[in-house]
């Protein structure tokens, strides 16, 4: 089984999304969840950056278009916000390439 890093964090950050779906419930936009988040992390000191801007390097250059994280909690670990009843595999590799262009673990 693999080791969860910042294990404290992360089930601090599974608990603040959790308790913004049971007050808000399906049916938002992602930005919607978004501001709820953000709300949560203010009141609890929660150190974050809200759409932060990462670059792509392709073959020494950088790329003109990068990508934006939803959220970067306590200078660690992104956070993606999906309105989506299921997870599939694209929203693990597009997380999986964020960790990659922003050199986080």
């Amino acid at each position: 089984m693999t080791e969860i890093i910042l294990k404290e964090e992360s089930y601090q950050l599974i608990g603040i999304c959790m308790e913004v779906h049971r007050e808000l419930e399906m049916g938002f936009k992602e930005i919607v969840y978004k501001d709820a988040l953000e709300f949560e992390f203010k009141t609890k000191k929660i150190l974050y950056i809200r759409e932060n801007e990462f670059t792509i390097e392709y073959k020494g250059i950088i790329l003109p278009h990068g990508y934006y994280s939803d959220f970067i909690v306590y200078d660690s670990i992104i956070l993606k916000v999906k309105a989506s009843y299921i997870i599939v595999n694209n929203f693990v590799t597009q997380t999986v390439n964020y960790l990659k262009a922003s050199g986080l673990q």
